[in-house]
């Protein structure tokens, strides 16, 4: 009997059309192998519906952002005891609160960037939020929303454009401003609890948003072996195994570094990276010898409820 993968993608966050270009991604490799039996599926109000009536064997979680990788996909799948890939409730929830996940760094002596929770009240004076940040932080500082994924929203500012691209996410209600770390950028993949490798990118942007993640035009250099000291590497790729751990986090995970002074930062990790053709994970697999089919089986073995 064919086994039932549902795939689920879309959804409601500003991601949904990366979401949907992962699941096509990942359904056609799946395709290629007759033992499946595949659906795909954007939930809404009849999402319990359709899941009860395919009664998979196993749910892909594809979706990325709000909804899909802050916890609220996985109770419901929970509920109904279905076995789904990536992490669980609670990890997935603390993994996209950047705050909180960085409160469990910083208690557990992972170096991350210095930051500052900022709410948006009214009849605030805005000099003495410049004047605030240049004592706590120091300009450049990187704004961005405290729950949200890909980058989506993420600016580098310095004192002349902070205000202007602070008030950009004034709708969010609260954001994070944290201290820009320059220097190189590596991401770690763990998948299950072994280190996977990792990989080092050269943005022609600032940095790694979202258009340097999802679009072929933004040209990002990357760069596999990472040209570290054996001793540097195993630090890095034990600082994302840490963190993976320390959240509790199933399936696969990305870790996205500073390297700064001889310094690590872990930034954030992701409990739901991208795989799409541009991904980082399935290429940091691909050097490893796993080939994209073989990631996903991975990643489908891996799935379990009561996580």
């Amino acid at each position: 009997m064919k086994k039932k993968i549902l795939l689920i993608a879309g959804g409601y966050s500003n991601e949904s059309e990366i979401s949907l270009q992962t699941a096509k991604s990942v359904y056609l490799e799946l395709k290629k192998n007759k033992k499946y039996n595949l659906k795909i599926i954007e939930p809404d109000g009849n999402f319990v519906k359709k899941l009860r009536f395919f009664k998979p064997d196993v749910v892909f979680n594809l979706l990325h952002g709000r909804y899909g990788e802050d916890g609220y996909i996985q109770s419901i799948l929970e509920f109904e005891k279905v076995k789904y890939t990536h992490s669980g409730v609670l990890s997935s929830s603390i993994a996209i609160d950047k705050e909180l996940s960085k409160k469990l760094f910083i208690k557990n002596k992972i170096l991350t960037p210095k930051y500052v929770q900022f709410v948006f009240k009214k009849n605030i004076i805005k000099k003495n939020i410049i004047k605030n940040i240049k004592k706590k932080l120091d300009f450049p500082v990187v704004v961005k929303p405290i729950n949200e994924g890909s980058s989506v929203n993420v600016y580098i500012c310095n004192k002349s454009n902070f205000i202007k691209n602070l008030y950009k996410l004034k709708n969010y209600g609260e954001v994070l401003i944290e201290k820009f770390i320059p220097g190189r950028e590596i991401q770690v993949a763990i998948l299950g609890r072994k280190k996977l490798g990792a990989i080092e990118l050269k943005p022609k942007r600032k940095f790694y948003d979202y258009e340097a993640k999802y679009n072929p035009k933004a040209k990002t250099e990357h760069i596999i072996p990472v040209k570290f000291s054996k001793k540097n590497y195993n630090k890095v790729t034990s600082l994302a195994l840490k963190a993976h751990n320390l959240l509790k986090c199933r399936g696969v995970t990305r870790s996205d570094f500073r390297f700064y002074k001889n310094k690590f930062y872990l930034l954030e990790i992701n409990t739901q990276p991208g795989m799409t053709s541009l991904s980082l994970v399935p290429e940091i697999a691909n050097y490893k010898g796993i080939n994209f089919i073989q990631l996903i089986e991975k990643i489908i073995k891996d799935a379990s409820v009561n996580k």
